[in-house]
């Protein structure tokens, strides 16, 4: 019955022809405040705020620069915090092209070279973290530390769905179909307390996700999560690495985690008790200390 469930499916999509599309252009009705550089790969909008040793965020799959919101400014007193959207999420472009972790990584060291910072060290949440150990693994003369947030950066992380939207024209179908739905469902999933889950926060995802050529641009992203092709060359990174974690996270299981900071030789494993996806939010006190005192080792090491 699947199979045939799965069979009719799959002719729907060949015939439907796919039904995303991407958004080259400016998206509309953007912030008068936001910065932005024009990026060989898209429109890329950042922040560039404080004084100090640079450090760049990285949010996750879905997600922009105001997942950060509850850290950037607890470091611009002593740090230069620059954060962006990556390429297909926030306010930033959303033009065809590769959306693959190595792809990401690239367009972010081309902000850097924009904004003159040479090194600096990279705090990545979720999907953000598979973009901040390519950059660690392909440029680790730039890259001085990493602080990873609940990372998903193996392939049996992925959901049966993404291995299905590979699949030319039933992954548009599917994303055309769903991938805007329900987000209040989706993001409650992700929180231990759905208190700390605030209408505004939700109000800023359903934004996002209603912008044009979002739902191209997640399927890109979702295709290129290729982790089986890079997960084993892990274990080179051997910047000092920070993994904050909320123990129960479904999203991304602490199993994860345990299994990352093996694998990397010179990391360290923070837990979070009662805590799901978003240690910044659940967590916030103790996981701002601890990324505080982590980026606070980096003083004194050459410029």
């Amino acid at each position: 019955m699947r199979q045939a469930f799965t069979t009719i499916l799959l002719g729907f999509a060949v015939l439907s022809g796919g039904c995303v599309s991407f958004q080259s252009a400016p998206l509309p009705d953007e912030p008068d405040e936001a910065q932005y550089a024009e990026l060989s790969q898209a429109r890329v909008r950042y922040i560039d705020q404080g004084e100090g040793p640079p450090v760049v965020f990285l949010h996750g799959f879905g997600s922009s620069i105001e997942n950060w919101a509850p850290v950037l400014p607890e470091l611009v007193d002593s740090h230069r915090v620059i954060a962006l959207d990556l390429k297909g999420f926030g306010w930033s472009g959303r033009p065809e092209g590769d959306y693959s972790p190595p792809a990401q990584s690239a367009l972010v060291f081309e902000l850097l070279d924009e904004l003159g910072v040479e090194r600096a060290a990279v705090v990545a949440h979720s999907w953000g973290s598979s973009v901040a150990l390519q950059m660690a693994m392909r440029r680790p003369d730039r890259v001085r530390r990493l602080a990873l947030y609940d990372a998903w950066v193996y392939a049996d992380q992925l959901p049966a769905t993404f291995y299905w939207a590979r699949a030319d024209g039933f992954g548009e179908l599917i994303f055309g179909l769903f991938y805007d739905q329900q987000p209040n469902g989706k993001l409650a999933a992700a929180f231990y307390d759905r208190s700390r889950l605030t209408q505004p926060y939700v109000d800023t995802v359903k934004e996002m996700l209603a912008r044009p050529g979002t739902e191209a641009a997640a399927l890109a992203a979702v295709r290129g999560q290729r982790f089986e092709q890079w997960e084993e060359s892990y274990s080179d990174v051997t910047q000092p690495t920070l993994l904050l974690w909320g123990r129960e996270d479904r999203v991304s299981p602490l199993r994860y985690g345990e299994r990352l900071v093996r694998q990397l030789p010179n990391a360290e494993l923070e837990v979070y008790p009662r805590c799901g996806h978003f240690p910044m939010r659940e967590a916030k006190a103790a996981s701002n200390e601890d990324l505080a005192t982590f980026l606070a080792g980096e003083r004194g090491e050459d410029e």
